[in-house]
């Protein structure tokens, strides 16, 4: 097929050029040739990986083999053997303690319950017999044929990152989970897994899904350079086999090639886990869950529910043991919060390889994140209380395309703040200017939403205990003191209001008992709405909401001023806001409608289509 290049898009490769993968074992050999850097598609210089073939020349598949089926169909560990019955135990549970309570713990009720582990343990063997994959030409075939045969294929140009992960008993057998994200929002019927394969061959397997991502940028960076040099004429594969620069970087699966480690946990640093409140309200947690345990499973255990309550009766009607229970809870809340923190992040290494940043952590199971680089949109650094206190702060990475990014997108546990910013500074890029203060409005909304609310009980639990009985009292204190405590905390909730843009990147923060600052490139904001409601239309502020093809979906700037709001969206992409703004609107900040929705296509510069149905005035007004 021939065409020009009007007639197709340069970052998409000319047909007949895609490269055959390696499958099982099999290592593609590169051509000599001298080496330079390739630009990753614009968004970065990542390593091109070809096959084998002549230097500055793209590989064809070969025609002989239309599947390009490079190995055969590959299995499990058998050690799954061992694994997947143990992993059934917990709902084996119930139906054989049936079984023997049923059985009156008989000689026949244990000979039926070994029937069940032993049908189990078959039907593991089963499951491992039946279940193969295979790496095919530009694809991962996952094939269960149990009872019916199916086929999940998994495009290889689809895969945005392999997660390689080794629970406990795993790592005692020696093999790990590789798990397959494919930008699907998480939804596991739309990914691949492959639970049981040695560490060999996942360390194997990830190299050679990845190297393929990394062909396939190579390929549409030679495509981009081609374009140009062919002038006029056929965009054909002829032209893309003679590159205006015909020299390319390469690597084989599995080569050692330069890594930068970014950042490793110190172990000193796991003290630092109480910080974080999920890990302090650990014990609290163990101890809901023990009592819910007791009332589940009490039955069972011929626990009856009545005991359970008369032990807590009797803890209440005895205080110095309750308070002494309080004390050990509150004691116990830091040492299980490091305990926890090192759980989780034991040995935590952040670097970059092969154009992804790799995140590597846990002591009981470890865990390693793939996050492909030219996808990485910018990070989200998140503050507690006490974390703001201390200096500390997380950091989650604005992904494209990633499921699951409160696990698979961390960066960094809690550590000091000026390490975070020194790290996504290297790794990712930082924003370099400083935030811009909100209007003095939008103070007084939060000193209003942080006191109001109590306010208004105190008030009226004081009424009611001078009026009729003093046990008011018990209701207006607190709800006054709350009330109180909510002038600090209005205050500090507009302290953290901030945004700004840099000319590369935006960023936005707020928040309080939870303060997040999002710091976005501009390439990633693919639209605008802007929101007000009423009280903010007199109030003269409004909501400025960032659209975005990553993270969460959109960022917002809160309680901006109503000329300062699309004037910041405007400074970002200003040909997109040009048919909806009127500089002397503008400049007397007239209001917005209760919510305007400025949408942009993907490619920052290119204005939208403005709405037809909208007349002029309306226009000038949004």
């Amino acid at each position: 097929m021939t065409g020009s290049p009007s007639d197709r898009s340069p970052a998409e490769p000319p047909e007949g050029t895609e490269s055959s993968l390696p499958g099982s074992g099999a290592v593609p050999n590169p051509g000599p040739g001298p080496a330079r850097s390739v630009d990753g598609a614009g968004e970065g210089a990542e390593s091109a990986v070809f096959g084998s073939g002549s230097p500055g020349s793209v590989p064809h598949p070969d025609p002989a083999r239309p599947a390009d089926r490079t190995g055969p169909s590959l299995r499990l560990s058998p050690k799954v053997l061992l694994t997947d019955p143990i992993r059934m135990l917990p709902s084996l549970f119930l139906p054989l303690a049936g079984v023997l309570f049923l059985g009156g713990f008989s000689p026949g009720s244990f000979v039926w319950a070994a029937l069940g582990v032993v049908g189990s343990v078959a039907f593991s063997a089963v499951r491992w017999a039946t279940f193969t994959y295979q790496v095919a030409g530009d694809r991962l075939e996952l094939t269960r044929s149990l009872i019916s045969r199916s086929v999940r294929t998994i495009p290889l140009e689809r895969i945005r990152g392999v997660d390689v992960s080794a629970p406990p008993l795993h790592r005692l057998l020696g093999i790990a989970v590789l798990r397959i994200d494919t930008g699907a929002g998480g939804d596991d019927k739309q990914e691949g897994e492959l639970d049981g394969v040695t560490v060999e061959e996942g360390e194997r397997l990830k190299a050679v899904l990845l190297w393929h991502a990394r062909a396939r940028t190579a390929r549409r960076a030679q495509a981009r350079e081609t374009a140009p040099a062919s002038g006029s004429g056929d965009f054909t594969a002829a032209n893309v086999a003679e590159p205006a620069t015909p020299a390319v970087v390469r690597h084989e699966v599995g080569d050692a090639t330069p890594q930068r480690v970014f950042f490793v946990l110190p172990r000193k640093w796991l003290v630092y886990g109480p910080l974080s409140g999920s890990y302090l309200l650990t014990p609290f947690a163990l101890v809901a869950g023990a009592v819910g345990l007791a009332f589940q499973w009490g039955s069972e255990f011929k626990i009856d529910r009545r005991v359970v309550m008369g032990a807590g009766e009797w803890l209440w009607e005895h205080p110095p043991l309750l308070a002494a229970a309080l004390v050990l809870l509150l004691l116990a809340m830091p040492v299980v919060g490091v305990v926890m923190y090192a759980v989780f992040n034991w040995d935590f290494t952040l670097r970059a390889a092969e154009g992804y940043l790799i995140a590597g952590r846990g002591l009981i199971t470890r865990r390693s994140v793939s996050l492909e680089r030219r996808r990485v949109r910018g990070f989200e650094f998140v503050e507690g209380p006490a974390e703001r206190w201390a200096g500390f702060g997380r950091a989650w990475a604005i992904v494209t395309g990633l499921g699951d990014s409160e696990t698979r997108g961390q960066l960094l546990p809690v550590a000091p703040r000026e390490t975070v910013l020194d790290v996504l500074g290297e790794a990712i890029g930082p924003i370099t200017t400083g935030l811009r203060s909100h209007p003095p409005a939008a103070r007084r909304r939060r000193l209003f939403r942080a006191i109001f609310p109590w306010l208004v009980p105190a008030a009226c639990a004081t009424a009611a205990a001078l009026l009729w009985s003093g046990l008011w009292w018990a209701l207006a204190v607190p709800a006054l003191i709350l009330a109180l405590l909510g002038i600090p905390l209005g205050l500090d909730r507009y302290r953290s209001l901030g945004h700004t843009y840099d000319g590369s990147r935006l960023s936005v923060r707020s928040g309080s008992l939870r303060r997040s600052q999002a710091v976005v490139e501009k390439r990633a904001v693919v639209g605008w709405t802007l929101s007000q409601t009423w009280f903010q239309r007199r109030a003269g502020l409004l909501t400025v909401t960032a659209g975005v093809g990553a993270g969460s979906g959109g960022y917002a700037a809160l309680d901006i001023g109503e000329a300062e709001g699309p004037a910041f969206a405007a400074e970002v992409t200003p040909t997109w806001l040009a048919p909806f703004l009127v500089s002397e609107d503008l400049g007397r900040g007239n209001p917005l409608p209760a919510e305007s929705s400025l949408l942009g296509s993907a490619t920052p510069g290119e204005p939208p289509t403005p709405d037809r149905s909208s007349s002029s005035g309306e226009r000038g007004n949004g």
